[in-house]
């Protein structure tokens, strides 16, 4: 009887991560700043979750994808918090993660960020959106939160104040 109670107690410990997070649903809603210049090149961005050791887990990327050659990806380095965090290291394109820039305006993320957050462990995260424009400038932004989520603690927000415009980061049980 013993025993049976304590691989009962095992395998709740093993599934607790999941169970923490399998229930949430969660939509990272991000804004570009529309810019009223004459030279105007879509900015490339990236989306990831950094633990507390600060090890990424990468959600998104935009960047010029069709650039001939494979000349987009010459300017990743841009994005340079991200490229020193592991970007570098991607084997680029990457399917689910990789798409094209986007213009000025407002983009919902959900789908890989909720596969990403059901992989999760409980414990302090930072999201991290970083964008960079050519003939522009460059701007991070950084949302902690913990898993499991507290109560009444959501949508979690913040603005940049030149690339990027607000980020609203919504996990829901």
């Amino acid at each position: 009887m013993r025993s049976l109670a304590s691989l009962f107690i095992l395998l709740l410990t093993i599934n607790l991560p999941a169970l923490a997070s399998s229930s949430q649903n969660a939509t990272l809603q991000v804004t570009l700043a529309k810019w009223n210049v004459a030279e105007y090149h879509k900015p490339y961005v990236a989306v990831w979750i950094e633990d507390a050791r600060r090890k990424p887990s990468h959600v998104a990327l935009w960047y010029d994808i069709d650039k001939r050659e494979h000349k987009g990806k010459e300017w990743l380095k841009d994005l340079r918090q991200w490229w020193r965090r592991g970007g570098r290291s991607l084997d680029l394109p990457y399917d689910g993660l990789t798409s094209a820039t986007k213009g000025p305006g407002s983009y919902s993320i959900d789908s890989q960020l909720n596969s990403l957050l059901g992989t999760l462990k409980p414990g302090r995260y930072t999201l991290k959106v970083e964008a960079s424009r050519e003939a522009g400038g460059r701007e991070v932004v950084s949302i902690p939160f913990d898993l499991p989520l507290a109560e009444n603690v959501m949508p979690l927000k913040a603005k940049g104040e030149s690339e990027l415009g607000a980020v609203v980061l919504d996990l829901k049980h």
